[in-house]
C-alpha cells in the first residue's frame, strides 16, 4: 500500500473528527473518541467474517453451562480476540433512538474479550459515550467508521463478484500501525505535544533493524528469538524488527520465529500496541506488552532477550521514578549499581531531570550471556548520553561501564530535524556484548549528519529522511569498518580520561603583631594564653614558617584555627603550611587515557614546569568517559578571501553614505 492510501484514510478519519465531533469536544479531546473507535473498526472488521459461527458456537457453550467461554470463542473467530455480541458495528448503524443506540452500543463493547476489554479501559473510552449520547453523536461516529469511503479490513474490496475491480486495498497490520502513529503524531502536533515520545520515524527505525539484525544475518539459525522495547510507544520498532528477521530468515531458508516483547507508561499508546498486537493474531505477544514504568515497575526483570531496539524520552525527568523507588540515594537496583573488577562500586544514576540512559542500562541488564550471539542493542539518545556529567558521575559511569565491558560497537550521528517533536542532534548506540573479533576493544564513530534526503513537506519538524540508498549506504559503512571522512575508529581507551585535583600548598606570612578582633574568643582566658603566648614567643621564630610559628607558640589548635585568620597572610614566598592545600591556586586538569606516560608524565610535562611545588591529591583523582563527535569530525569554515570582505565593507560604506546625504538633503 502506498502513501497515498495511508493518507487518505487518515485524511478520513481526521474528517470524521471535524464532522461529527466539532463543539461537542475541544480538539484537544478529538482523540479520546477517535483512536479507540479507530482500533475498534479495526477489530470489528477481523471478526466480521466469522461472527455468526462465533455465535453459534455461544449459544452451544451456553447450553453446556460452560463459564470460561473465551478460548473457544477467540478459536471460533480465528483470532486472538473476539466479540460474543449479537452485533457488529455496523448493526448498530440502524439504532434510530439515542438510548437503545446506547444500550446496543455498550452491550457490544461488553461482548469483547478481556484483551479488549483491557485495551479500552486503557483508553477510558466507556467515559464517552454518555457525551456522545447527549450530543446525539455517537450514531454518526459509529456511520463514519462502518462507510463504505474506508477500509480499515485486512481483506481488499472490490466492487465485482469476480474481484477484478478494486475498490479499496486490504490493510495489514504494519500498514495500520502506520496510520495509528500518523493520527497519534497530528493529534499531538494540533496541542503542542511530544509525538516523538510516541512515534520514531519509520525511516530511523530501519536504519535501526539493519544495524541490528544484517552483521549476524549469516549466523541466524532454525530457533526462536526474542525482541524487546522498554519504551515501546505503539510497538513501531518491535513490528519492524519482526518483519526484518522474519525476512532474513525467509531469504537464507531458515525456520524462524520471533516474540516480542514491551513495556509502555503512556495508557493510550500502550491500549494501541496491545491493540497491534492482538491484530497480528497471538494473544500470546499482545499479553507481552505490560502497562507500567519500566524504570521503577520493570515487569520483565527476570527475562533476557536476544534482540532490543528502543527510542526511550530524553530530557526527561524520572524524579517520580526515583522516588517509587526509595528516593535517588537509595536506589540498589542491579540495572543501575554495579561493581568494578576491583571491588570498587560503580554508581550510573544520572541527574533526575535527563533518565535516558537508564533505559540503555535497563536493556544491558537484559543482554544473554550463554547464546553464541549474545545480545545485539539499538536505541536513539540524543547528544548528552555521549558527554553530560563529569568524571564520577552517574552519566560518565555509565559510559564507563559500557566501554570497559566493551559493549558498544558504533554511535552514529544522525541529521538534525530527524524526528517530528525536536529538531536537536540524536545519536544511534549500536551494542553487543558478543562483538566478532575485529571490533573487540573499538568503537566506531559515524558522522551521518549530512546524510538526507529533504522532505517534499515536513511533518512537524521532520524535514528531511533516509531514503533506502542512504541507509544501504551508512549499513555499509557500518559494515566496512573503515576509517574515512565520515568513520572513525577508535580504542576504547581514547574515550577515557582522569580527572585529577592539582592543589598547591597553602604559604602563610605570620604578623603576630595585629590585633585579634573582639568577639574572637568565646572565653576570656583564651585571649589571655594567646597574649601570654605572643609574649614568650623567641626573637627567632620565622614568620615566613606557620607551621614552624605554631609549633613555638605552643597553643592549642583550637585557638590557632581562631586567630589565624587575622595574623596571617598569602604570600608565594612564605614556606609551606604543612599539609595544607591552597583552595585559592586549586586546579583541576584532564588527563586522557592515551597520554604517554599517563598522569606522572603528564604533570611532569604540563604542570611542574610551571607550578613546581604542585601536587595531585590521589584521592580526588576520578575515572571519566565522554565521546565528542565535535572533536572527531569537526569541520572549520573556509575564511572569506579578506579582499572580499574589504569591498563588501566599502560597498556598505557608500550605501551608508548616500542614506546619510539623503537625510541632509531632506532636512535642508
Amino acid at each position: 500500500m502506498d502513501n497515498q492510501v495511508y493518507n487518505q484514510i487518515v485524511n478520513f478519519i481526521w474528517g470524521i473528527a471535524d464532522d461529527c465531533l466539532r463543539d461537542v469536544y475541544v480538539r484537544g479531546k478529538y482523540r479520546d473518541v477517535i483512536l479507540p473507535m479507530t482500533v475498534i473498526r479495526r477489530l470489528d472488521t477481523m471478526l466480521e467474517k466469522t461472527k455468526s459461527a462465533v455465535l453459534i458456537m455461544k449459544n452451544k457453550l451456553d447450553d453446556a453451562k460452560i463459564d470460561n467461554q473465551w478460548p473457544a470463542l477467540c478459536n471460533t473467530a480465528g483470532q486472538a480476540f473476539c466479540n460474543a455480541s449479537p452485533f457488529l458495528l455496523k448493526d448498530l448503524t440502524s439504532r434510530a433512538k439515542k438510548q437503545s443506540l446506547k444500550t446496543d452500543f455498550i452491550v457490544y463493547l461488553d461482548g469483547f474479550s478481556p484483551n479488549v476489554q483491557l485495551i479500552l479501559d486503557k483508553f477510558k473510552f466507556r467515559n464517552q459515550i454518555d457525551t456522545m449520547v447527549d450530543a446525539d453523536i455517537l450514531g454518526a461516529v459509529i456511520e463514519k467508521f462502518t462507510s463504505s469511503d474506508i477500509n480499515l479490513s485486512p481483506n481488499p474490496i472490490y466492487k465485482d463478484d469476480a474481484k477484478t475491480i478494486l475498490v479499496h486495498p486490504g490493510l495489514d497490520n504494519h500498514g495500520m500501525g502506520t496510520i495509528f502513529e500518523e493520527l497519534i503524531r497530528r493529534f499531538n502536533e494540533e496541542n503542542n505535544e511530544e509525538a516523538g515520545e510516541h512515534w520514531t520515524p519509520r525511516d530511523v527505525v530501519e536504519l535501526m533493524a539493519d544495524l541490528v539484525f544484517i552483521p549476524i544475518q549469516d549466523k541466524i539459525k532454525d530457533a526462536t528469538y526474542s525482541c524487546y522495547d522498554g519504551a515501546c510507544g505503539t510497538g513501531g520498532m518491535l513490528t519492524v524488527a519482526q518483519d526484518r528477521l522474519l525476512k532474513l530468515a525467509k531469504k537464507s531458508e531458515k525456520q524462524v520465529s520471533i516474540h516480542l516483547f514491551g513495556q509502555e507508561i503512556n495508557p493510550e499508546t500502550y491500549a494501541i500496541c496491545t491493540a497491534d498486537m492482538l491484530l497480528k493474531g497471538d494473544g500470546q505477544e499482545a499479553s507481552h506488552i505490560m502497562y507500567g514504568s519500566t524504570l521503577s515497575d520493570d515487569q520483565h526483570a527476570s527475562r533476557q532477550f536476544d534482540f532490543m531496539l528502543s527510542n526511550p524520552p530524553y530530557g526527561k525527568s524520572w524524579k517520580t521514578d526515583a522516588d517509587k523507588m526509595g528516593g535517588k540515594k537509595e536506589i540498589l537496583d542491579t540495572r543501575f549499581n554495579t561493581y568494578l573488577k576491583d571491588g570498587e562500586e560503580l554508581q550510573m544514576l544520572p541527574r533526575t531531570s535527563d533518565g535516558q540512559l537508564l533505559f540503555l542500562l535497563n536493556n544491558i541488564s537484559k543482554m544473554k550471556t550463554d547464546t553464541e550471539l549474545g545480545s545485539r542493542i539499538a536505541e536513539v539518545h540524543n547528544g548528552s548520553s555521549l558527554f553530560t556529567g563529569d568524571a564520577g558521575s552517574g552519566e560518565s559511569n555509565a559510559r564507563r561501564y559500557m566501554i570497559e565491558k566493551d559493549l558498544v560497537e558504533a554511535i552514529i550521528a544522525l541529521p538534525d530535524n530527524m524526528f517530528y517533536n525536536t529538531p536537536i542532534g540524536t545519536y544511534i548506540w549500536v551494542l553487543s556484548n558478543k562483538k566478532e573479533e575485529r571490533r573487540k576493544g573499538k568503537i566506531q564513530l559515524i558522522d551521518a549528519t549530512e546524510m538526507k534526503s529533504p522532505l517534499r513537506k515536513n511533518m512537524g519538524k521532520k524535514n528531511c529522511e533516509f531514503t533506502p540508498e542512504l541507509r544501504s549506504e551508512i549499513l555499509r559503512i557500518f559494515m566496512d569498518m573503515e576509517e574515512s571522512e565520515v568513520s572513525k575508529i577508535f580504542n576504547n581507551e581514547e574515550f577515557g580520561y582522569w580527572s585529577i585535583t592539582v592543589e598547591r600548598p597553602l604559604r602563610l606570612k605570620v604578623y603576630p603583631e595585629r590585633k585579634i578582633p573582639e568577639g574572637t574568643f568565646k572565653k576570656a582566658e583564651e585571649l589571655q594564653i594567646y597574649k601570654a603566648a605572643m609574649e614568650r614567643l623567641p626573637k627567632d621564630v620565622p614568620l615566613d614558617d606557620w607551621t614552624a610559628f605554631a609549633k613555638a607558640t605552643k597553643l592549642k589548635a583550637t585557638i590557632l584555627k581562631k586567630v589565624r585568620p587575622f595574623i596571617t597572610e598569602k604570600d608565594q614566598t612564605a614556606k609551606a603550611v604543612e599539609g595544607e592545600a591552597d583552595p585559592d591556586l586549586r586546579d583541576t586538569e584532564i588527563v586522557p587515557f592515551t597520554y604517554e606516560g599517563g598522569i606522572n608524565a603528564y604533570m611532569k610535562n604540563e604542570v611542574l614546569t610551571y607550578s613546581p611545588d604542585a601536587y595531585v591529591d590521589e584521592k580526588k583523582t576520578q575515572v571519566g568517559y565522554e565521546v565528542s563527535f565535535t572533536k572527531y569530525f569537526y569541520k572549520p569554515v573556509k575564511l572569506r578571501p579578506m579582499k572580499d570582505i574589504i569591498g563588501d565593507l566599502k560597498a556598505l560604506e557608500t550605501e551608508a553614505y548616500g542614506m546619510l546625504n539623503g537625510i541632509i538633503g531632506e532636512i535642508q
